[in-house]
């Protein structure tokens, strides 16, 4: 019986919450705007990476120097991508560079929060690593993201034939 009073309780004030924004007669007003979406997702270039990685996933990434990576910095939710190279060891970076504009390259050197070993790469992605300042940085072997699946062939509509 309690169950039931307090259903009845919750639509009641849901319905007079719903009429309290549509107006007073439960119609909405003659000038009423359509709703603005306000929790809209942001997105940023990290973000796409990493959901790329997630949706295709990635091959190992053997021993060499990459001079085809991604290195992202992230601060809060915004986020800055530029294109470098990485050097890998046993599965672990062991140095990553920033790509100058004049095809040079300058070494990523920063006060790192943590002391630096055993820079892993998981699924085509190192692990983040975090300055002292805070600020969070990857390095993406984009390169070695799986093909896009094939998808299945359409048969034709009766129509076509």
């Amino acid at each position: 019986m309690k169950k039931a009073t307090l259903l009845l309780a919750l639509f009641t004030s849901t319905s007079l919450v719903v009429r309290a924004q549509n107006g007073t007669n439960g119609s909405p007003a003659k000038d009423a705007k359509p709703p603005v979406v306000v929790n809209e997702v942001e997105t940023n270039c990290y973000l796409k990476w990493a959901a790329r990685f997630e949706e295709r996933g990635a091959e190992e990434v053997a021993d060499g120097s990459y001079n085809d990576v991604i290195i992202t910095f992230r601060n809060g939710s915004s986020a800055d991508c530029f294109n470098g190279k990485a050097d890998v060891k046993e599965g672990k970076i062991t140095g990553f560079y920033l790509r100058l504009e004049d095809g040079s390259y300058e070494e990523v050197k920063r006060k790192w929060k943590y002391e630096l070993k055993d820079v892993k790469i998981i699924n085509g992605m190192s692990i983040t690593l975090i300055t002292a300042d805070e600020k969070l940085i990857n390095v993406l072997f984009i390169k070695k993201i799986k093909p896009k699946k094939k998808g299945y062939e359409k048969a034709p509509e009766p129509s076509d034939f």
